[in-house]
């Protein structure tokens, strides 16, 4: 009976498997650039008009508008890291390097790419990320 050899622990993905994950990547980049830009209008087109409104309504109008503006602001910023999170992705793929875990060096499930297609960590390393601090 021949002996057979323990199946080789995958260290990376296809050219078919990095493709998948590049189109889905350049969607949601396709997805983050326009809620990016929805954000951006919202924060510079925030004024609406309260001029034929009582004082009292425009002061909490304007005062919305401001807490408003800022939390668009938040937002358009995580929107950016987002989409640079994205790039760094597109450029792993093409270094095929994407999908390696970078503290263990193990693959990062598919599972866990497809919900976090930038990811750099399995969860395995994230979380004793997490206890060191």
């Amino acid at each position: 009976m021949e002996k057979k050899e323990p199946a080789q622990e995958k260290t990376c993905y296809s050219n078919e498997e990095l493709q998948f994950f590049k189109e889905l990547i350049l969607k949601k980049r396709e997805e983050a650039i326009q809620n990016l830009e929805l954000l951006n209008a919202a924060v510079a087109g925030s004024e609406n008009d309260v001029n034929d409104t009582a004082p009292t309504f425009k002061t909490l109008e304007e005062g919305s508008n401001v807490l408003s503006k800022e939390e668009n602001s938040r937002l358009a910023a995580r929107q950016q890291k987002f989409i640079k999170d994205l790039d760094a992705a597109l450029i792993r793929i093409e270094n095929k390097t994407y999908g390696i875990c970078r503290v263990t060096g193990k693959l990062i499930p598919k599972e866990r790419l497809m919900v976090v297609p930038h990811a750099t960590m399995t969860i395995e390393a994230k979380m004793k990320q997490g206890k060191r601090r």
